[in-house]
């Protein structure tokens, strides 16, 4: 078996069998495509049958030196995942990464805004421009529902349903949820739409489509951290802000609030209650307001 086969009956088992997103599918290739090159390079013929924990070793080595323990750590995740898709399959009886351990890193605490980094972001908008309005209804999507950069660019006007007080959202694996929406955030989704949406002419297979760019096409994961970048320039934030950074200060401030944290779990999408766990040790100061609130010996 040659590794452009192997590489393309895994893309295909990611896809089909475990539902994974094409931006997932994407990153788990680009792992086994690094060890391709690397085998490439050393002239090392080995086949996806044939290589040894030795020579996965050696590799391992190799990009050590090249990235920090998080991206190392990654990689050997998506070579295990790799391997072991060989080994379900019966191509291999065992997985070389079997004895190779990952790097230990500390757990990351995400980047959050406060309410007024928000809001001073916001203000940094230029609304006398088309686009102003649109960019504003996408920052306030992001902040008050929590949503991924690939929930909102694929959110669609039939996904709204705003006289219920949700949105349908479709996230990783297609699966989907239904998120609350406040008035806020719904004034100005409808100021996007009637003043500006509802001119443009909009192209054949993006009807549906809620955020539009100016040809009247769905934007692009590229054109919202583009837009976050400059509002971050503009406003004099000197911060790194990316889209995720509003869906960890929507977690940060529901939970500063009193908010429970499985109903954060629903609204996040999180399959396990550990991911939305990380939230807790953002701020210390809840844990110890949850304590005096609840405790009979407070």
């Amino acid at each position: 078996m040659k590794w452009e086969n192997a590489l393309k009956d895994y893309r295909e088992y990611l896809k089909i069998e475990r539902g994974l997103s094409q931006n997932t599918i994407t990153n788990y290739s680009f792992d086994v495509e690094k060890l391709i090159s690397y085998l490439i390079e050393n002239e090392i013929n080995v086949s996806p049958l044939t290589i040894s924990e030795e020579e996965v070793q050696q590799f391992i080595y190799t990009i050590a030196k090249q990235v920090n323990a998080r991206s190392q750590s990654r990689i050997i995740s998506g070579l295990k995942g790799f391997f072991n898709f060989l080994v379900f399959e019966d191509y291999r009886k065992q997985n070389p990464l079997e004895l190779i351990e990952s790097p230990k890193i500390g757990r990351k605490l995400p980047d959050t805004l406060s309410i007024d980094e928000i809001d001073q972001l916001i203000a940094a908008i230029d609304l006398s421009k088309p686009e102003g309005e649109r960019n504003r209804a996408i920052l306030e999507t992001l902040y008050g529902c929590g949503l991924r950069v690939s929930e909102v660019i694929n959110l669609r006007l039939s996904d709204l349903f705003f006289k219920e007080g949700f949105i349908k959202v479709t996230g990783k694996g297609d699966k989907q949820r239904f998120v609350p929406i406040s008035d806020a955030t719904q004034k100005y989704i409808n100021l996007y739409r009637e003043h500006i949406r509802s001119h443009q002419d909009i192209q054949k297979g993006h009807e549906d489509t809620l955020f539009l760019n100016r040809r009247g096409k769905q934007l692009t994961r590229a054109m919202i951290f583009t837009i976050i970048r400059r509002l971050s320039d503009d406003s004099g934030l000197h911060k790194k802000i990316s889209p995720h950074t509003f869906r960890h200060s929507f977690a940060t401030h529901l939970l500063e609030n009193g908010a429970d944290l499985r109903a954060i779990q629903q609204m996040l999408g999180h399959e396990s209650i550990t991911t939305t766990e990380i939230y807790v040790h953002m701020d210390r100061s809840h844990l110890k307001n949850v304590m005096e609130q609840y405790h009979p010996r407070r």
